[in-house]
């Protein structure tokens, strides 16, 4: 299974983004702000791609046990981030309820509006994103979180024809084109017939 974490709005104390599995939007994602150094608890992970395993120990752990009875198996912990220890995917609504970790939720907030961040349906968006990806990793499947910023290069905008681009002008004089032929050869064989 492959999770893809695209930022899409960098504000002063707080990331938001989107979480796709498979190539399929999930939910909105909120994490710490991106910075060049890192302030523990206040930043945001590198970009890169990484293993997520479940993790059976620590307060996360047995809270969520609590909250979620039979569901939970784990926590999601995103491995091997440099410089970042215990990184988890888990419910929260605002910057305030990460330290590195991953929100995510059912309803965005834009950060002009505010600072902190806001995600809401936290809890209904981890209940079902939660179950796909933990029974993956369950069945013995690798599971792998790629954290990416959104691409807004945008190639200029032409309307000339190239090579790929055909303008509906060239279409109607091709076709033009192609019925008169169809026509003479239509000729050429009806005087052959007779």
């Amino acid at each position: 299974m492959k999770l893809d974490v695209v930022r899409t709005q960098f504000g002063k104390d707080a990331t938001n983004g989107m979480l796709f599995i498979d190539k399929v939007f999930e939910a909105f994602t909120l994490e710490d702000e991106v910075r060049d150094v890192k302030v523990h608890s206040e930043t945001a992970i590198p970009l890169g791609e990484y293993e997520i395993k479940l993790r059976t120990e620590g307060g996360f752990h047995r809270k969520y046990t609590d909250r979620y009875g039979s569901m939970h198996k784990g926590m999601l912990e995103i491995k091997n981030v440099p410089g970042f220890q215990w990184i988890l995917v888990h419910t929260g609504n605002t910057d305030s309820h990460t330290a590195g970790c991953l929100l995510i939720g059912e309803t965005q907030q834009d950060l002009d509006k505010g600072k902190d961040g806001f995600i809401g349906g936290s809890g209904d968006a981890y209940k079902k994103a939660y179950p796909k990806i933990a029974n993956c990793i369950l069945n013995g499947e690798k599971v792998t979180i790629k954290y990416s910023n959104i691409n807004l290069e945008v190639k200029e905008l032409s309307n000339k024809a190239t090579d790929d681009v055909m303008l509906t002008g060239m279409v109607d004089a091709k076709m033009d084109k192609m019925l008169k032929e169809i026509k003479n050869i239509k000729s050429i064989i009806s005087k052959k017939i007779v």
